[in-house]
């Protein structure tokens, strides 16, 4: 896996463009000189992290052969007071919608956040990583 990072300003604005030629762009916080025309690196992420989880637990869910119509994911992070405000806690919650069984998107979740999702588990151990859900 590889990206490239290429500076598109003399402020923070940056483009990292994957091996598939998918392009992101990347700024800072506009307290520091960002301007708004790319997502924080923070964000990026809890973007990750929110994905990952997602297309885990889809594929789980899938084995286990529960009806998952749709899902949406919201993803909260606290951060420390150190200068490099690093994640102290981070919550995942699924809404999810379709004829599910409670005990089995448990067990789901458990496995997507200790078990498969890459990034959750390239985390620091130290940052709290917790997940919440709702069947509609």
């Amino acid at each position: 896996m590889k990206i490239n990072l290429k500076r598109v300003n003399q402020a923070f604005h940056y483009e990292a463009e994957t091996t598939d030629k998918i392009i992101v762009n990347i700024d800072a916080n506009p307290v520091i000189g960002g301007e708004g025309k790319g997502a924080r690196p923070m964000e990026l992420v809890l973007m990750g992290l929110g994905g990952c989880a997602s297309i885990d637990l889809s594929l789980i869910l899938k084995k286990q052969r529960q009806e998952l119509v749709d899902y949406q994911v919201e993803v909260a992070a606290t951060r420390d007071e150190t200068p490099a405000k690093a994640f102290e806690s981070i919550n995942i919650h699924f809404v999810l919608t379709g004829s599910l069984d409670a005990d089995k998107v448990e067990k789901a979740i458990e496995l997507t956040l200790t078990k498969y999702c890459s990034v959750a588990l390239s985390l620091n151990k130290a940052i709290e990583i917790t997940a919440t859900y709702t069947i509609n």
